[in-house]
Order: structure tokens, then sequence, then C-alpha cells
């Protein structure tokens, strides 16, 4: 090595030592559009005043919002001292058993072929574990499977056949079929949508009954009018849930139905280590719902954890991720409108963040994520990256 380059390692070392300790000694500081510069956009968001230092809270625990309602559950492992990965996956686990949810486990909306295929992720700081299971079918909690991947083998990731096959040979249920009537019902309704060959034609004295029974009753109008919107509008539904305890120990999961009607052993972000879901015990974590094929092309979760490795919160670690994204359409707007995405975060520290790439259409309430603070579950604000605008109306649900 040169003096010259010895110079400038020293130089470098000393100013990193200097901002290491100042990170230590007053928090994460920055805030969405106060400190952070989008690497994908360049854009300068230098505060121009003094932000105070930010305070975080442990034990801690976030989820999308689909897990607000069972956030206590994960609390509570955290208050008796339980292992953060039990505490996550005590939040999680619920949503999976809920029918009413079809995003995820039960219940979940099928594939083109009306088979529902499942994949989850779960990720442990202390142990630097993971596992992960892809495109599972029958097996109602695969993040449960997943942990079994990183408890029992010395692999990380196992999909299709050979991960429902796993989860038989470890004691896992092999269900008959995960649908229930309504996702049922709007995988059968996409279908005739879709090719016009799944119900009777309007010849046949039976379209008319076909017609009839399915709004005949006040609860059966409720139910055909959302898998209406189902069927016009699929859902990319998925929970991220993550963890950090009083000690500073961190763990995350993700799990999920995946793409509503996709073609059969598509795997999204959800699975992805890095991309829907991502921990670094030293720093934080990061997670991930939405339309996952553009997660995966700038490994999100992986993305966040590294920035707030650098400095940043967790919110402007979500929106250099949402900033990438949006990077690679160009920040073209009419193209960004045909999906949506979300990130949330958290680091060692115990602050949060969550960032969501469009704002709420005009007269709907912003979007949220879960977050337990010890106290009580909250409705956390995600802090849209296009700010005043709002996806174009014919492509909100």
């Amino acid at each position: 090595m040169t003096d010259w380059t010895r110079r400038k390692f020293f130089v470098a070392t000393i100013v990193g030592g200097v901002a290491a300790c100042a990170q230590k000694l007053f928090g994460a500081t920055l805030i969405r559009g106060s400190g952070a510069k989008s690497e994908a956009a360049g854009e300068d968001r230098a505060p121009k005043l003094p932000i105070p230092p930010a305070q975080g809270t442990r034990p801690l625990i976030i989820s999308s919002a689909n897990g607000f309602k069972h956030l206590d559950k994960g609390m509570e492992v955290l208050k008796k001292g339980g292992d953060t990965l039990d505490a996550v996956l005590a939040v999680v686990t619920e949503v999976e058993n809920d029918p009413t949810d079809s995003s995820v486990g039960l219940g979940g909306l099928p594939n083109e072929a009306g088979e529902v295929e499942l994949d989850a992720q779960v990720m442990h700081g202390p142990s630097r574990g993971a596992g992960a299971v892809g495109a599972i079918k029958r097996i109602q909690n695969p993040s449960l499977v997943a942990r079994r991947v990183m408890e029992r083998t010395p692999h990380v990731f196992i999909v299709g056949e050979g991960a429902t096959n796993f989860a038989v040979a470890e004691g896992f249920e092999l269900k008959p079929d995960l649908l229930t009537a309504f996702s049922r019902q709007a995988w059968l309704t996409w279908k005739a949508k879709a090719s016009g060959n799944w119900a009777p034609g309007p010849i046949s004295e039976d379209w008319k009954k076909h017609v009839a029974v399915l709004f005949d009753t006040p609860e059966k109008q409720a139910m055909m009018a959302a898998v209406l919107r189902v069927v016009e509008h699929p859902p990319t539904g998925t929970i991220n849930c993550l963890a950090v305890d009083a000690k500073g120990d961190i763990s995350g999961t993700t799990t999920t139905a995946g793409l509503a009607w996709k073609i059969p052993g598509r795997v999204g972000d959800s699975p992805v280590i890095g991309a829907g879901n991502f921990v670094d015990n030293e720093v934080g974590a990061a997670g991930s719902t939405g339309l996952g094929e553009e997660n995966i092309r700038i490994c999100g979760a992986h993305t966040i954890v590294e920035m707030m490795r650098k400095g940043m919160s967790p919110a402007d670690a979500c929106q250099e991720a949402l900033g990438r994204i949006a990077h690679n359409f160009k920040n073209d707007k009419t193209r960004l409108a045909e999906f949506d995405i979300q990130f949330y975060a958290l680091n060692k520290d115990g602050m949060h963040g969550g960032g969501v790439l469009w704002g709420p259409p005009p007269g709907k309430n912003p979007s949220t994520y879960a977050a337990h603070e010890g106290t009580e579950a909250n409705h956390a604000p995600l802090t849209p990256h296009f700010e005043g605008a709002t996806r174009p109306t014919s492509k909100n649900p």
C-alpha cells in the first residue's frame, strides 16, 4: 500500500469512526425529506435546521396492516423474554390460519389452475439462520415449515413438491384443500371472466339460474361484491413481521399466498432472502408487501438494511428502496401506476418506519402498518414516495 493510499485509508477510517460514534450517541436522526440523498434519483434532501435525536423503543414488533390485531401475541412473547423469532411467528401464523385473509395461508387466492401455492421465509438474527419455502401446496403454515428448514437442514430454500414432502416428513398436516368458499368462488369468477368458458352461456336456461343464485341473498351479494373486487384488482397481499427485543436481538418473517391467478410455480419476493425479508442482528431488519417482481429486482429488504447500516433512519431507508424501483421505470408514473409496493423497517435501537409507492386516492385514508411498542398496537403511517401524487383512479382497487 502506498503512503498516499494509507493516508486516505486512515482518514476514511477516522471519519467513519466519528460518524459511528455520533450514531450511537444520538440515534438515527434522518427522516424523510431531511438528510438523505436518494442514490436512485440523486435528490438532495439535506436539512436546513438541526434535527433532534430520535428515540427508539425496545422491545418492538411491527407488521404489515393485516397483522394489527395479532401484535399483542408477539409482544407478549417479547415481554416474557422469549425469542424474537417466536414473537414474529406468533403473529403471522394467526394470519395464515385466518380464512378471511385471502392473501395468506388458509383461504389464500389460488394460481390460475385453482391451487393455493404458498411462500414464506424466516430469518433469525442472533444465530444468523435463514429458511424458506416456495410454491408449497396443501400446508397451512408455510412460515413454520420455513423455520424447520432453517433448524433441521443445511439448506436455506426448498420449493415445490420437495417443500411439501419435506413438510409432511416433518409432521405437518397435509390438507385436502386450502380453498375456502370465498377463494374458490373468486377463482371460478376469474376463470369465467378470463375465458368465458366457466359459466353457462346466455342461451342456457341455467344461465339465469346461475346469475340469480349469486345474488339471491344480502350475504351472497356482499360476497360477490368482494369477489368482483379481487377479480378486477388481484391483490398482492402478504404479511411481513419484524421484532427487536430488549437486548437488541432481531428476527423477521414474511409469508404469502402470492399473486392471485399467477402461473403455477411462480414465486414472488416473500421467500427470497434479501428481497421479501432481511435481518442483520447488528443493524436491523426490513420486509415488503406488494408486487414482488419489482422488489426482487432491487433486493429491497437488503437495500434498506444496508442504508440503515450507513446511518439512514428506517423511514428514509424505505424511501431509498422505493426510489430505486421508480428509477427502474425512469420515474414514469403511468407505468408505475400498474402496481404498488410497501416497505417496513426497524433498527437495532428500536426505531421503525415504512414507505409506500403511492399516496391514498382522494377521500381515502393513508396506508398504514402496525406497530407495538409495549403498551398497545397502533397504526403507523406509510410515507408515500410520490408525495402529493396518488395512483391513477383507474388502477385503484
